[in-house]
């Protein structure tokens, strides 16, 4: 992402962008860690690595076996793995995370943040969601979770030791205090939460006390951070963890979205790592301007590559960027069946079906192209924008034909088709920002189409977009960009993702 390091001092937010939620940091020396929500995918838990806080790589995927997590065909989407806390104490690194609809809350730990990862330590006696890991002086673990409550656990086994108890819950009558975060900084003990709900009204307050049990007493000026009932381009903003700058400096990451279009405003790429300043005034928090670009931190910053455009499916594993939808057989997924190649074995029929074999990627720009060689001489298959099983476009090649299909809500349509000689074709998508033409536009148009030997695009149908919005579909994911195969085997040479 080295494109983030901006002239004139600036530096370009998201610093993550795309569908990476509930960022939670943690530092280590040097490097910073960064872990996010993943919801109904599979591996989960994406963990990445910066030194600056503006240029960030992706390591892994924290849960990227069967034995640490299960998303079972049941489980709807935007369910699943909601909102980790990622630690460092006593040598080791901590993840703690609820997986919703299947284990309730449960802790993980590693010695390298890239994996592997141990399997799950259950905590059958944490309730609710959004857990927080927190060490006092005794060493004593606290888990605070929304809603706000607070015990005290064994990490190590998962036991709770004594009852859970009600701390502050922000704002009186403020909907779904959650995100609890607790530090120990100076004199006192901080509870940084989200308020709001994670829609419009979407905020951070913060407490402080003298223990880490409280009482807590209000920051004077809560909510610390928010964009509700503004027109600033970057909304929904919350869900924040704090982290100190190697010049002492203070920092806030938190999730945010970029809508587009007219009215309500369609927020397409899901919600997104932001980062914010923060000084401290009087013992609190004080978050400065949260801004598409904001005044770059006075270390050296340190760009990372680029990840390539394509990526030809010539390694045995694939980048830990692929997710798919629930789960990942390796008998219905490989690259090395076909050396080369992406192979993948169709389960479910179509993109409707919670089982569908789906390899995708977040999308991460407003505007953007994907492109696919796919060979369906033995199947049904193609290029797909999901957002779930309700709401998804795609390009499908097989039986001497190209078409589009569209599924929003209830109705799926054949859109438009293509006669097509069975054998190799690239199918792709063109994503295209729209102006407004009125209150009702949406935020950008998806085309797909076939490319021809010579390069050419030719379009066979051109959808709005905001019917792959969260605005429209609920939940709270983002668009994923993938190959799927819907009958019999499919494969994919390669398949490229560029930014216009």
């Amino acid at each position: 992402m080295s494109e983030q390091h901006q002239p004139g001092g600036t530096v370009a937010n998201p610093v993550i962008p795309g569908f990476h939620p509930d960022p939670s940091i943690c530092r280590v020396g040097d490097d910073y860690y960064l872990a996010c929500s993943s919801f109904e995918y599979f591996p989960g838990i994406p963990v990445f690595h910066s030194r600056d806080l503006v240029h960030w790589t992706q390591l892994g995927n924290a849960l990227d076996r069967p034995s640490q997590l299960r998303l079972p065909l049941g489980m709807p989407s935007s369910a699943g793995i909601y909102a980790p806390t990622l630690r460092h104490h006593d040598g080791r690194f901590w993840l703690i995370v609820t997986n919703v609809g299947d284990g309730g809350n449960m802790l993980f730990t590693a010695t390298d943040p890239a994996g592997p990862w141990s399997d799950p330590v259950p905590l059958p006696d944490v309730p609710g969601i959004d857990p927080d890991l927190a060490w006092d002086e005794d060493g004593t673990c606290w888990v605070t979770v929304a809603g706000i409550s607070q015990l005290r656990i064994d990490p190590h086994t998962g036991e709770a030791l004594g009852p859970a108890h009600r701390l502050w819950s922000g704002t009186p009558g403020a909907l779904a205090p959650e995100a609890p975060h607790l530090y120990r900084i100076g004199d006192y003990w901080y509870l940084l939460i989200a308020e709001g709900g994670t829609e419009r009204g979407h905020g951070v307050s913060v407490a402080r006390g003298r223990t880490p049990t409280g009482p807590f007493e209000p920051c004077p000026a809560n909510p610390i951070l928010t964009h509700r009932s503004t027109d600033r381009p970057i909304q929904n903003t919350g869900h924040a963890d704090l982290v100190q700058g190697p010049d002492g400096s203070w920092w806030l990451v938190l999730l945010g979205v970029r809508p587009g279009g007219g009215t309500p405003g369609w927020h397409v790429l899901g919600r997104e790592t932001f980062l914010a300043p923060v000084t401290w005034v009087d013992g609190w928090p004080v978050v400065g301007d949260l801004t598409p670009e904001i005044a770059a931190p006075t270390w050296p910053l340190q760009p990372v590559p680029a990840a390539p455009a394509r990526d030809d499916f010539d390694q045995p594993d694939l980048h830990p960027r692929w997710i798919s939808v629930r789960q990942r057989p390796a008998e219905l997924c490989s690259t090395k069946e076909r050396p080369g190649w992406l192979t993948l074995h169709a389960a479910g029929g179509s993109l409707d079906e919670p089982d569908v074999v789906f390899v995708g990627r977040r999308q991460q720009h407003l505007a953007c192209a994907a492109r696919t060689l796919v060979d369906p001489s033995e199947g049904h298959g193609g290029l797909a924008v999901r957002l779930d099983e309700s709401h998804h476009y795609e390009i499908e090649a097989g039986a001497g034909a190209v078409r589009v299909f569209a599924r929003i809500g209830p109705l799926r349509t054949e859109v438009a088709s293509l006669p097509m000689p069975t054998g190799p074709v690239v199918l792709g998508v063109e994503i295209t920002p729209q102006p407004p033409r009125d209150a009702r536009s949406g935020p950008d148009s998806l085309s797909f189409g076939v490319e021809e030997p010579d390069g050419t695009f030719a379009v066979l149908a051109t959808l709005e977009g905001r019917y792959l919005s969260t605005e429209v579909a609920g939940g709270f994911t983002g668009r994923v960009i993938g190959l799927y195969a819907a009958a019999g085997s499919v494969h994919f040479d390669w398949c490229d993702y560029r930014s216009h």
